[in-house]
C-alpha cells in the first residue's frame, strides 16, 4: 500500500511546470549558481520552507539530502558557464503527506548509486539520499536535462 501511494504522489509531481513557476503556496523554486556556496544557499531555503509548512521534524535529515542533491548537480555539471548563471534549480513541494525535493540540472548524466566507500569523501551522496528519504528518484525533463528527487512522507 505505501508504495502506491509514493507512486501516485511522485506521479502528480510535474517537475517540467514546477521549473517554470510554483503553483501553490505548498511549492517553492531557488536558481543556484554552479558553485559550492549554492549548497549552504539550497540548505537555507529548504529549511526556511519546510518550517513555513510548520514541518521542522524534517529540516534536519531534508537539509542533509538536499545538500547531498545539490553537490551533485554542482560536481558533475560539466562546463558550468556553458548554462548560464543559475543553471541548477531546487525545487520543494509539499502535496498530501509527502514532500519533494528535487534538484534540476543541464546535464543528461544518469545518476547512479556507488557501494558506499566509508573511508573516501566522496560517492555516498545517493546513498545518503536514498538512506533518509522515503524514495528518491530522477526524471528527463522535456528541456534536457533532469531532476533528481527525494520523497518524504510527514505525518499531518
Amino acid at each position: 500500500m505505501a508504495t502506491a501511494r509514493f507512486l501516485e504522489v511522485t506521479r502528480d509531481f510535474d517537475l517540467d511546470v514546477l521549473l517554470e513557476r510554483p503553483l501553490h503556496a505548498g511549492a517553492t523554486t531557488c536558481a543556484l549558481r554552479p558553485q559550492a556556496d549554492s549548497v549552504k544557499t539550497a540548505r537555507d531555503v529548504t529549511r526556511t520552507a519546510l518550517a513555513r509548512w510548520g514541518l521542522d521534524r524534517l529540516c534536519d535529515d531534508a537539509a542533509l539530502v538536499v545538500s547531498e542533491l545539490v553537490t551533485n548537480a554542482v560536481r558533475y555539471l560539466s562546463h558550468p558557464g556553458a548554462y548560464g548563471e543559475h543553471p541548477i534549480t531546487l525545487i520543494l513541494m509539499r502535496r498530501f503527506d509527502h514532500v519533494l525535493l528535487a534538484v534540476s540540472d543541464p546535464s543528461d548524466g544518469v545518476p547512479t548509486p556507488k557501494e558506499p566507500d566509508f573511508v573516501s569523501e566522496h560517492g555516498r551522496g545517493l546513498y545518503i539520499v536514498e538512506t533518509y528519504s522515503d524514495r528518491w528518484g530522477w526524471n528527463a525533463l522535456s528541456r534536457g536535462g533532469k531532476a533528481v528527487w527525494a520523497l518524504f512522507h510527514c505525518d499531518l
